[in-house]
C-alpha cells in the first residue's frame, strides 16, 4: 500500500470536489517522489486547462523562499544582528524597541490603520508604512502575524544593498539555485489566475496581494510566482545542501529552533512556522502557507517534504472549505510520513 495514500486522496479531492479549480503538488521522501498536476487554471470567465509549466502566485511563500534566504545571507555576512533595533536601518519607525528578530518571528506588534491604503501610490504607501506605523504594547509578548514585518525586512535589505528586494532575491537566491521557473514578472499566459475583483477584474500575471501590487519590486512579503517543480528544488536544497551552500549548517539550524523572544515554546523560527513531527523524538518540521492556497512543509531530519500549489482564491477569496481541508491535509501528512 502506498505510504501517502490518505494524503494523496485529500490532495486530489480538492479538485474532484471543486474546492479549487486546479492544483500542482509534490511529495518527496528521500529519493522517492510523487507528483500530480490536476484540474483547471481557472473556472471563469471560461475554463482553461492547467499545465505543469504554469506558475502559481505564491503569496506569503515569498517570505520564506525569497526574503528569508536573502536576509540570512546578510546575517552571515555580518550586516546586522538579530537583536539589533529595526530603527538602526529604518529610523522612520521612531522606536528602538522592535528588533530584527521581532520582524522574523512576527513578535514586533508593529501596525496602524492606513486610510484608503489600496488607493495609494507606491511612494505614498511606502511613506505611510514607514511613518504611521507604531510599535504596540505586545512587542516581545505575543505573536501577531503581519506582512509589515517582511515588508520591513525587505526594505532593510534594500538599504544595505541599494537595489529593490525582488532584484536582490533574483540575484542572490533564485539565480544560484537555478530556479528558472520562479519569477516576479511572469508571462501572463503562464500565470495561474487568482481572484476576480471589482477593481482589478481577473487578476493574472500580477500578485493578488494588495500591498504587493502597489509596492511592486519593493515588497518582501509577496509577489513571487513559481511551479511545484521549482519549489521542490528549493525545498530539497534547503534540507539537503543548505541551499547549495548559500547558507551554513549553523544558519540552517536556526530555522528549526524557536526564535521568538517570548518565554516558553511558541513555534516560530526565522520566518517559518514550526511543527513537531509525529515521530518518537518529536523533532521540528518547518512549514509556511500562502493566502492564495499554497503550502510547503519540510522535514530536514527525515528528508521529506510536501509542496502544494493551488489558486483557492479563484474566483473569490472567501473559500473557507479550503482552509478546513488544509488543516486535515497537514495533520494527515504529518501522521503518514512517519509510517
Amino acid at each position: 500500500m502506498e505510504k501517502y495514500r490518505k494524503t494523496m486522496k485529500i490532495l486530489n479531492d480538492l479538485v474532484t470536489d471543486q474546492v479549487v479549480p486546479g492544483m500542482s503538488w509534490v511529495l518527496f521522501d528521500h529519493q522517492q517522489q510523487w507528483q500530480a498536476v490536476r484540474g483547471l487554471s481557472q473556472w471563469r470567465p471560461q475554463p482553461e486547462k492547467l499545465t505543469a509549466d504554469m506558475q502559481f502566485d505564491l503569496a506569503s511563500l515569498t517570505k520564506v523562499v525569497g526574503t528569508v534566504p536573502l536576509m540570512l545571507q546578510l546575517w552571515q555576512e555580518g550586516a546586522y544582528e538579530l537583536d539589533q533595533p529595526v530603527s538602526d536601518f529604518l529610523p522612520e519607525l521612531g522606536s528602538s524597541v522592535a528588533t530584527i528578530r521581532n520582524l522574523f518571528t512576527h513578535t514586533s506588534d508593529i501596525g496602524g490603520w492606513i486610510p484608503h491604503r489600496d488607493e495609494l501610490s507606491a511612494k505614498q504607501l511606502t511613506a505611510a508604512l514607514l511613518k504611521t506605523q507604531q510599535v504596540g504594547p505586545s512587542v516581545n509578548k505575543k505573536i501577531h502575524y503581519a506582512d509589515i514585518n517582511f515588508i520591513y525586512l525587505g526594505w532593510i535589505a534594500e538599504r544595505l544593498l541599494h537595489q529593490p528586494v525582488h532584484r536582490l532575491i533574483e540575484q542572490r537566491v533564485l539565480a544560484p539555485l537555478k530556479m528558472t521557473e520562479t519569477t516576479f514578472r511572469p508571462q501572463k499566459r503562464r500565470a495561474v489566475p487568482t481572484a476576480i475583483t471589482r477593481k482589478r477584474g481577473l487578476i493574472r500575471g500580477e500578485t493578488h496581494d494588495p500591498k504587493g501590487f502597489v509596492l511592486g519590486a519593493h515588497c518582501g512579503s509577496a509577489g513571487m510566482f513559481s511551479t511545484s517543480k521549482d519549489l521542490t528544488k528549493f525545498g530539497r536544497a534547503l534540507i539537503e545542501t543548505n541551499l547549495n551552500g548559500l547558507l551554513t549548517d549553523k544558519t540552517i539550524d536556526q530555522l528549526f529552533v524557536d526564535q521568538t523572544p517570548l518565554s516558553g515554546q511558541h513555534l516560530r523560527s526565522l520566518g517559518w512556522k514550526l511543527h513537531h513531527s509525529w515521530a518518537v523524538d518529536h523533532h521540528p518540521v518547518i512549514c509556511h502557507t500562502g493566502y492564495t492556497g499554497t503550502l510547503i512543509i519540510l522535514d530536514r531530519q527525515e528528508g521529506q517534504g510536501l509542496v502544494l500549489l493551488t489558486n483557492r482564491v479563484h474566483p473569490r477569496a472567501d473559500n473557507e472549505e479550503f482552509i478546513r481541508r488544509r488543516g486535515m491535509l497537514m495533520a494527515t501528512y504529518l501522521n503518514e510520513k512517519e509510517l
